[in-house]
C-alpha cells in the first residue's frame, strides 16, 4: 500500500515507473502524424492540435492530481488515471473526424495528467531523502524507455495496420496495470488539506526558476517531436518504422541518461546536471537545424542522441529541485506543479515552432523554415543555462527535510 512516509518502499517506485513508461508510451504517434494529417486533410500546422489538446490537458490535470494525491493518497489517483487511459485509448475506435480525435485525445490527456501527476509522490514519499535522486532516475528511465520505444512501435504499427493502432496497443498495457495497482494499493490515505501551498511557499525564485527551467527545456526539445517526422518521412523518404528508429534514438538517450542523471544528484547536487544537460540539448538542436537531404544518416542519429542525452542530464536533478522544495505532506502538489510547467513548456514550445514554421515555409521552402524552427528552439535552450547557471540563494534541497 501506498504510505505518505518516507519508508523505502521499492513497489511504489515500481509502480510509478512502469504506469509513467505507459502513458510516455504515447510517443509512438508522433511518427504517425503524417498518416493523421493525410487522413483528416491537415499538415503540420494544423496537426499540431493532436499534441497541444493532449499536453495542454494534462498540463492542468497534472496540478489538480496533485491537489488528490495530497488529500486521498497518490495510490488512488494514480490508478484512475490508469483505468481513464485505457478507456480513452478504446475510444479511439469509435473515432471518424478531426473534432472527434481531438476530443479524445482531451479526456486521454486527463488520464494521463493523473498519472504524471502523482508519480513523482510515489517515488518521494516512499524513499528516504538520500535515495531521491535515484528513485526519480528510475521514474525517468520509465519515462524515457517508453518515449524511446514508441516510435519505433508507431512506425511498425503504422506501416501494418493504420493510425489506430498507435492508440490500441496501450489499452491492455493501461488497463492491465490499474488492476495490479487496485490489488497493491490497499489502504492508500492521504490525509493532508485541500489547498494550494501558501504563497511563501513555491512564490520564491528559487522555486519558480526550477518550474521555469522545466518549460524552456521542453519548448525546445518539442521542436523535434513535431518536425522530425516530417523530415524523416517527407525529406529522407523513409518508411514510417525506419524513420521510427531514427525517432526513437533522443528518447532512448535521455532513458540512458536518467540513472547518471540520479546518481549525480545525490553526488554533486543538482546545479551542474542541470547546466550541462541543457548545454548538450542545445548543441543537439543546433545540428539538427543543419539537416538537408544529403545529411548522412550517422549525422542525423547523433543530433536526434544528443537532444535525448542533454535532456535526460536535465530532467532528473530539475525534478528533485521541485520535489526538495515542498514538504513531505505537499509533495502530489510538488510532482503536479513539476510536470505542469513542463507540460505548459511543451505546449508553448509547440505552438511557437509551428506559428514560425507556418509563417516562413510557404514563403522559403520547408528546408530554410525547418532550420530556423531548430535555431530558435536552441536559443530558448542556451536562454535557459543562462537561468540556471547562478546558483540559487537558497538551498531548495535541504527544504524537504522540515
Amino acid at each position: 500500500m501506498f504510505l505518505p512516509a518516507h519508508y523505502t518502499r521499492r513497489v511504489p517506485v515500481l509502480l510509478a515507473a512502469l504506469g509513467t513508461l505507459v502513458i510516455s508510451l504515447d510517443s509512438s504517434i508522433n511518427i504517425a502524424l503524417p498518416a493523421l494529417a493525410a487522413t483528416f486533410g491537415t499538415g503540420p500546422a494544423g496537426i499540431r492540435w493532436v499534441i497541444i489538446c493532449y499536453v495542454l490537458t494534462y498540463a492542468l490535470t497534472s496540478l489538480g492530481a496533485g491537489l488528490l494525491a495530497d488529500r486521498l493518497g497518490p495510490g488512488r489517483v494514480f490508478g484512475a488515471g490508469l483505468w481513464l487511459s485505457g478507456v480513452a485509448f478504446l475510444g479511439y475506435l469509435a473515432v471518424g473526424s478531426f473534432g472527434a480525435l481531438l476530443a479524445t485525445r482531451v479526456v486521454q490527456g486527463v488520464g494521463g495528467g493523473l498519472v504524471y501527476g502523482t508519480a513523482p509522490a510515489l517515488v518521494t514519499l516512499a524513499l528516504p531523502r538520500a535515495r531521491h535522486g535515484r528513485g526519480l532516475g528510475l521514474l525517468a528511465l520509465g519515462m524515457g524507455v517508453g518515449f524511446s520505444v514508441g516510435p519505433a512501435l508507431g512506425g511498425v504499427l503504422v506501416d501494418a495496420l493504420g493510425w489506430r493502432a498507435v492508440f490500441l496497443f496501450r489499452a491492455p498495457l493501461a488497463l492491465g496495470l490499474a488492476s495490479v495497482a487496485a490489488l497493491g494499493r490497499g489502504g492508500s490515505r492521504g490525509g493532508g488539506a485541500w489547498q494550494f501551498p501558501p504563497r511563501g511557499e513555491w512564490l520564491r525564485w528559487s522555486v519558480l526558476r526550477v518550474l521555469l527551467l522545466a518549460g524552456l527545456a521542453n519548448w525546445a526539445q518539442f521542436a523535434v517531436w513535431l518536425l522530425a517526422p516530417f523530415y524523416l518521412v517527407g525529406v529522407l523518404r523513409l518508411a514510417p518504422r525506419v524513420g521510427g528508429l531514427f525517432f526513437m534514438l533522443m528518447p532512448l538517450g535521455t532513458a540512458a541518461m536518467a540513472p547518471l542523471a540520479g546518481w549525480l544528484t545525490d553526488r554533486i547536487g543538482s546545479r551542474w546536471p542541470v547546466v550541462a544537460g541543457l548545454l548538450v540539448e542545445a548543441l543537439g538542436l543546433v545540428a539538427i537545424s543543419r539537416f538537408s537531404a544529403d545529411t548522412p544518416a550517422g549525422l542525423v542519429a547523433v543530433g536526434l542522441a544528443l537532444v535525448g542525452l542533454g535532456l535526460g542530464l536535465f530532467q532528473v536533478p530539475n525534478l528533485a529541485q521541485v520535489m526538495a522544495a515542498f514538504p513531505a505532506a505537499r509533495q502530489g502538489v510538488a510532482g503536479g506543479l513539476a510536470f505542469m510547467s513542463r507540460t505548459l513548456g511543451t505546449v508553448l514550445g509547440v505552438q511557437a515552432t509551428a506559428t514560425l514554421f507556418g509563417a516562413l515555409e510557404p514563403r522559403l521552402g520547408f528546408a530554410p523554415a525547418f532550420r530556423a524552427a531548430f535555431v530558435a528552439a536552441a536559443l530558448v535552450c542556451l536562454v535557459a543555462a543562462l537561468i540556471a547557471l547562478p546558483p540559487s540563494g537558497a538551498r531548495a534541497t535541504r527544504r524537504a527535510t522540515s
